[in-house]
């Protein structure tokens, strides 16, 4: 494990291996989000998205909580003081989108990530929740859009990605009536695909992450890619593209070293190349 100096004063980043872990980092408040946690998470993905070393990303919270949605003060910079607000402030007004892109409604990173959650992730956490890949929930996590509760709109993608990621009456009932969902009911409906005991989702997360990682990098990106791409696509365009994306991969050679590696029972090893 190695640090970095990236992230903020709401969002840390550390190195696991080929795994690029981001950590909401505002346990006081739940994780609410705020402005130097926006600012940090879309500087995240950007960092996994330009360093080959980094084959995975992990998003999780600190303080047995993932994220009780939006701090819409601090969002604002009414509780921002000194010469970093000012930074922040000055990122938001140069990028109006870089909320969308940190919360992932306008944005996809190219590597794979694999969400750890603990505790709360209702409101806007649910809708960053919908733009990772792989979900993973200690047992006493609690997920919702709660914002038709308070006459309110989950504007970070949800009335778009959530019918399309579950069963759409499971999607309207979460985003009609704003209550909770357990974990359990949260996997039974699609939302998460793992329920662990609570404390280790992140261990869990870790595990997907190196088998991930000890994959061919440019296989898995492109199968990432192929997947979204195709997801609204008729069958037969999906299909289509599906063979754009995948036929390339064959020429790597990184294709050719799983095939040596397979022949001569050994563990590959990925160039990206």
């Amino acid at each position: 494990m190695s640090g970095t100096d990236s992230g903020t004063e709401h969002l840390t980043v550390r190195r696991e291996g080929a795994t690029l872990v981001l950590t909401l980092n505002r346990p006081e408040a739940k994780n609410a989000l705020s402005l130097p946690m926006l600012v940090g998470l879309y500087d995240g993905w950007l960092e996994a998205d330009a360093d080959d070393s980094v084959r995975s990303v992990v998003l999780t919270g600190a303080g047995g909580c993932f994220c009780a949605g939006m701090d819409l003060k601090a969002l604002a910079g009414q509780r921002a003081t000194g010469g970093d607000a000012d930074v922040y402030r000055a990122r938001m007004k140069a990028d109006p989108d870089l909320h969308w892109k940190a919360m992932l409604r306008h944005h996809r990173p190219r590597k794979p990530v694999i969400a750890a959650v603990e505790g709360h992730c209702v409101a806007g956490g649910t809708e960053i929740l919908q733009g990772t890949d792989i979900r993973v929930a200690g047992a006493s996590a609690t997920f919702g859009l709660f914002e038709v509760r308070r006459g309110l709109f989950p504007i970070g993608g949800s009335t778009v990605r959530l019918p399309r990621q579950i069963a759409r009456t499971h999607a309207l009932e979460m985003l009609l009536t704003g209550r909770p969902y357990g974990a359990e009911e949260a996997a039974r409906i699609g939302l998460v695909g793992r329920v662990v005991p609570d404390g280790t989702a992140l261990d869990a997360a870790l595990e997907i992450a190196e088998r991930v990682n000890a994959c061919g990098p440019l296989a898995v990106e492109a199968v990432k890619a192929s997947v979204y791409e195709s997801a609204e696509l008729p069958e037969e365009e999906g299909l289509a593209a599906e063979l754009k994306r995948g036929w390339p991969v064959f020429d790597t050679e990184d294709a050719k070293e799983g095939a040596r590696a397979f022949t001569e029972g050994r563990e590959a090893v990925f160039r990206r190349r």
